[in-house]
């Protein structure tokens, strides 16, 4: 990705950090399954020049700190919160932050939908691993500005769930704008990063209650797991 030397000494600490640390809060421990599996996973968003939205960035439910630390490194001219709800992995995160001597982070302890400070105010989101993509874009919406971009790492495309992430978006002011298909490392299957634009203010019923994003979804019904 075209990434400085200071920058490529930033991710080696952080590898090792997250292969060192007992607290580190993921299931992935080896070095060349971290390399692969969250290192190259995040920063395969540097080939989207819709990366390149505005100088303030949120990563939503970052949890070991990815995508959000990685891109911060490999961007060090845009301010990234890193929003996470559980303490334990706001601590790593930070530990990481120092440890990598990154000081365009700022790690918040929060949910989306109860962090007034944050809304109308980003001109990116990103979100990995975190939810359906219609939840997904109901946390992000509102912390977006008219004219942010929100991208979401998802698996294998689905037609009923990007119905559904596509009448979400019309509800929250958003479009989905592609759906770009990446290889983030030799060998993966099914990556794809989905990209939408908030057109419009959010209504104002937005956020709703922590958790209801999760229990009442937007964009219809889901099939029922067991069917």
């Amino acid at each position: 990705h075209g990434l400085s030397a200071e920058a490529a000494h930033r991710l080696a600490v952080l590898l090792d950090l997250v292969v060192s640390d007992p607290r580190s809060p993921t299931a992935v421990r080896d070095p060349a399954g971290i390399l692969k599996e969250h290192l190259a996973d995040s920063l395969v968003a540097l080939e989207l020049p819709q990366l390149a939205t505005g100088p303030r960035a949120v990563d939503i439910g970052s949890g070991a700190g990815f995508p959000g630390l990685p891109l911060a490194v490999g961007l060090p001219e845009v301010e990234f919160v890193l929003l996470e709800s559980v303490g334990r992995k706001c601590a790593f995160i930070e530990t990481a932050v120092v440890a990598c001597g990154v000081r365009n982070v700022r790690v918040v302890q929060a949910r989306a939908e109860a962090w007034p400070e944050g809304l109308d105010r980003y001109d990116l989101a990103t979100a990995r691993a975190l939810a359906p993509m219609e939840v997904v874009l109901e946390y992000a919406a509102p912390l977006l500005r008219i004219g942010g971009r929100l991208i979401a790492w998802r698996g294998r495309r689905d037609a009923q769930a990007e119905a559904r992430a596509t009448a979400a978006a019309a509800a929250l002011g958003m479009t989905i704008d592609e759906v770009v298909r990446v290889v983030p490392y030799s060998g993966a299957e099914h990556r794809h990063l989905h990209v939408a634009s908030k057109v419009s203010a959010t209504p104002p019923r937005f956020p709703r209650r922590p958790g209801t994003a999760r229990k009442r979804p937007l964009g219809g019904k889901r099939p029922d797991p067991g069917a």
